[in-house]
């Protein structure tokens, strides 16, 4: 790792070396660490003319910004380069000057996690493991589950999830051999047991609120966004927040970039919670500490009651200038319905959240008329095809009768050539 310097405690300060078995600080709870890197090295060093070169399209494409050993063998699947589409539709309908999405669900795994995953697996070799666990509401899991299988059963995964886990990503986990454990209860139950678990057995910790490395696997979302709008970045940043790993891990992509003079500014963060579980939002609007909620809402890759990235996520979103905002699960289901039908993109509840939230800030005034927005799409809408049926609504059932179907096309308005 030449540029890595090694980890702090974001609560204490605290300095330690960059082991990869490195999780937490430990003189203060839950205290979550950060990866520090040598700027002025990096920026004496690497150019943007060194990254166009660089052939390889997937996230290591980005190495001297990530905690890595050259040397480490990377999972083979194709993570990152995910594409950006500009919609003027859209743009006009929230009432902003420009609406670019990037869709981060057409990772292989199909979600923006793959990133964290694909770092996971490469820090599990520095540490030499052979097992790799997390709880997950999904999204982690089966990211965890297809990087770890794409090295060709060297290595393991054990996957906890509540009981409550969509059956596609279940699907997933189970076809890329995974060892799944099914908990009847929330996801706070399925992180402690995760966590007894990895302790009693001794393996890699993939749960990014705990494992730092993860989250510099994250950031790469906003470091390949960067490159793709040639460095150019809008006034605004948008992402669905869970745990808060990943808007904390975009804030730190972009604060990268711009130490090494990438880039010249950092966007606002808006982050956008479903509004049956958003206990970050209230942290952020309060001040005061993180309080526990349910985890009351259908975009179940969001809903972390207990999220143990909170800090991180706040002052990312603080630090940036930003704004939190929460959207119930009728907008999330609208947002879906809308963002397929005039953009073509797929995405699920959690997916979309971050794209509902934008579209009532803007009508609140938070984002105004004269600025930019990018949106992540977290997750692609295969992932929960219950709601997205839920989302879209029936298909039109009818007779193999010609007649018939015309009267249908009359009364239901469905438009035609004629």
């Amino acid at each position: 790792m030449k540029y890595v310097t090694g980890l702090h405690c974001i609560k204490c300060g605290r300095e330690y070396e960059a082991d990869p078995e490195r999780y937490l600080c430990d003189d203060c709870e839950d205290g979550i660490l950060d990866v520090d890197y040598d700027y002025q090295k990096i920026k004496s060093e690497w150019s943007k003319d060194d990254l166009k070169a660089n052939p390889d399209q997937r996230i290591w494409r980005f190495e001297p910004l990530l905690p890595i050993k050259p040397e480490t063998e990377k999972p083979k699947l194709a993570v990152g380069n995910t594409p950006v589409y500009n919609s003027p539709v859209l743009a006009e309908e929230f009432g902003i000057k420009e609406l670019i999405i990037k869709d981060d669900g057409l990772n292989p795994t199909a979600s923006l996690k793959d990133r964290a995953s694909a770092m996971a697996v490469v820090k599990a070799q520095e540490a030499g493991a052979k097992t790799v666990a997390c709880s997950s509401t999904g999204n982690a899991a089966s990211s965890l589950a297809g990087n770890i299988a794409s090295m060709g059963g060297r290595m393991n995964a054990v996957i906890f999830v509540p009981d409550r886990a969509p059956a596609g990503k279940l699907a997933q986990l189970l076809i890329y051999g995974a060892d799944v454990v099914s908990v009847k209860g929330s996801y706070e139950e399925a992180f402690y047991l995760s966590a007894e678990a990895i302790k009693k057995w001794g393996w890699y910790n993939r749960n990014a609120a705990i494992n730092s490395y993860l989250v510099e696997g994250k950031k790469t979302v906003s470091l390949e966004l960067a490159e793709q709008l040639e460095w150019e970045m809008p006034d605004w940043l948008v992402f669905s927040v869970g745990d808060g790993c990943t808007i904390a891990g975009a804030y730190k992509g972009l604060y990268d970039l711009k130490q090494i003079g990438f880039i010249d500014r950092i966007p606002k963060l808006l982050g956008v919670q479903a509004a049956g579980c958003a206990p970050i939002t209230e942290a952020f609007r309060t001040g005061k500490d993180l309080e526990v909620t349910a985890e009351n809402t259908i975009a179940d890759s969001i809903a972390v009651g207990k999220p143990r990235n909170w800090l991180k996520a706040v002052r990312a979103v603080r630090d940036s200038e930003g704004q939190m905002i929460n959207v119930s699960d009728d907008q999330i289901l609208a947002m879906m319905r809308n963002l397929g039908k005039k953009t073509g993109i797929f995405g699920e509840p959690a997916g979309v959240a971050g794209m509902a939230g934008l579209k009532k800030a803007a009508a609140e005034g938070i984002v105004k008329k004269d600025e930019s927005a990018a949106v992540v799409i977290t997750g692609n809408g295969l992932k929960d095809v219950k709601n997205a049926r839920r989302a879209a609504g029936d298909p039109i059932e009818v007779e193999p009768d010609l007649e018939k179907l015309t009267k249908i096309f009359a009364e239901q308005g469905v438009t035609s050539d004629e």
